[in-house]
């Protein structure tokens, strides 16, 4: 038996390869540009908020009201975390008396030894919970690590990053929320 042969021309190969890789770098630069630029406001509110720090305070989304707030879902052995998180500390220290708040959400299933280890090692300060089946549900079903959510102060989200959201992007994003009027969530 004799087998076939498909000819493909060498231009329409390159073509279709730079077709799959442009649509790739869309797919994960898409949204970092889109918060750099302030494209794509979301009309999505903030879903509500009822868990425990690690340190043991309540975080309830009542006391995010009117603040830009970063929702990071994360993991302790995911590389892509662990490169940003040290940008996030910069940024939130930088910011949080502007009005900016980060909450680490841990997915680490081993519970919260490891990632209280993590975050002493690194100095993340801002605060940090361990996930919920029911919180991330919440927000869509976190499918990658790390997703960020960056919410407006009228608690919309504006912003949806799947893997590092860049901090120069991040900066930009939240200077330009945090120059928004202050809004309460209840308000629009």
């Amino acid at each position: 038996m004799r087998w076939f042969r498909i000819r493909v021309p060498r231009r329409a190969l390159d073509a279709l390869l730079w077709l799959l890789l442009l649509s790739f770098a869309a797919y994960r630069l898409g949204p970092q540009l889109l918060a750099a630029v302030n494209a794509g406001h979301g009309v999505e509110r903030m879903p509500p908020l009822a868990l425990a720090t690690l340190g043991g305070e309540p975080l309830r989304s009542e006391q995010l009201a009117g603040k830009v707030v970063l929702v990071n879902f994360w993991a302790t052995w995911c590389a892509p975390c662990r490169f940003e998180m040290p940008s996030f500390e910069r940024v939130y220290k930088n910011k949080k008396d502007a009005g900016f708040v980060i909450v680490g959400i841990a997915t680490d299933r081993a519970g919260d030894g490891e990632v209280r280890r993590f975050l002493a090692e690194r100095g993340i300060s801002y605060p940090v919970a361990m996930a919920t089946g029911e919180v991330e549900r919440a927000f869509g079903g976190v499918n990658a690590l790390p997703t960020s959510f960056l919410i407006g102060r009228d608690g919309t989200i504006r912003h949806q990053v799947r893997g590092i959201f860049a901090e120069p992007t991040l900066r930009m994003a939240v200077d330009r929320l945090l120059a928004e009027p202050p809004t309460l969530q209840g308000d629009s």
